[in-house]
């Protein structure tokens, strides 16, 4: 394990695929959102793009914010969201190899996936070589310049003092406090991400630009930003955000050369 500029970046991850398989991307579901009710709908239709996909997909990464709200405490998780788990469990049965990268909604992500669902879970952007390729892959909160605000919320949310805190009070309270604040506060509901700034202007696309300095990655795979971006840092590097799955139901696909597609 590696530990650069704030980022906790793990031994690089291989992964090689055969000629008729797929990897795919997305991110940014926010299932729960605005309620469970009307969520339901988004919910239903993720599902059926992860039933879709079950037939050509060697890896799925999932970039982080598949839930509005997430905490888990010891021997409770949010109730609701069978649908998705149940699919993912089916697709990790199956032998699909499966990442998840926490969002800034669900940072409070502990070993639930691990242990239910084999799915390994990172809170930090990782390298992967997909087919000969470098990716750099994460939910794209607190990089880049700028954002004091949320990096200071964030950095109170994972202190483990506060975690402890928030672990004693009752799940009917927590969960419901956790619920409001995420689609209540600006900072964390991230509506106002859903703007585009110009390719020059793109916090994630300074940062990607800066990671370009230190070493060359073919692509950077991010989410967070909720608007499906694909910009050329360079001849032969491209950062490529995955929009969301709120308004535009937007996806990627890697084989030999990525895709933005649309469900």
């Amino acid at each position: 394990m590696l530990k650069k500029n704030s980022v906790t970046l793990h031994l690089m991850t291989t992964i090689t695929t055969s000629e008729n398989k797929k990897i795919y991307f997305a991110s940014d579901q926010h299932l729960g959102a605005p309620s469970p009710e009307a969520s339901l709908p988004r919910e239903k239709k993720f599902v059926a793009w992860l039933d879709t996909i079950k037939e050509d997909a060697g890896t799925i990464f999932l970039l982080g914010d598949l839930f509005d709200f997430w905490f888990e405490y010891k021997t409770v998780v949010p109730k609701g969201f069978v649908r998705v788990l149940g699919k993912l469990a089916e697709l990790k049965d199956a032998g699909i190899d499966i990442y998840f990268f926490v969002g800034n909604h669900d940072l409070w992500m502990r070993d639930y996936f691990q242990k239910e669902l084999n799915i390994p879970v990172f809170h930090e952007p990782q390298e992967f070589d997909i087919n000969g390729k470098l990716f750099l892959i994460g939910h794209g909160d607190g990089l880049g310049p700028g954002d004091y605000g949320y990096k200071r919320m964030k950095k109170i949310f994972t202190f483990p003092f506060f975690k402890w805190l928030f672990r004693w009070l009752h799940p009917d309270i927590g969960v419901k406090l956790g619920h409001y604040f995420s689609v209540k506060n600006k900072l964390i509901s991230g509506d106002e991400d859903a703007q585009f700034l110009g390719e020059e202007n793109e916090w994630l696309a300074l940062y990607c630009r800066k990671k370009l300095t230190e070493k060359h990655y073919d692509f950077f795979i991010f989410g967070h930003r909720h608007l499906p971006l694909e910009i050329e840092l360079n001849s032969s590097s491209t950062y490529i955000n995955l929009g969301d799955w709120i308004q535009y139901f937007t996806y990627g696909e890697f084989m030999k050369t990525f895709k933005l597609k649309e469900f």
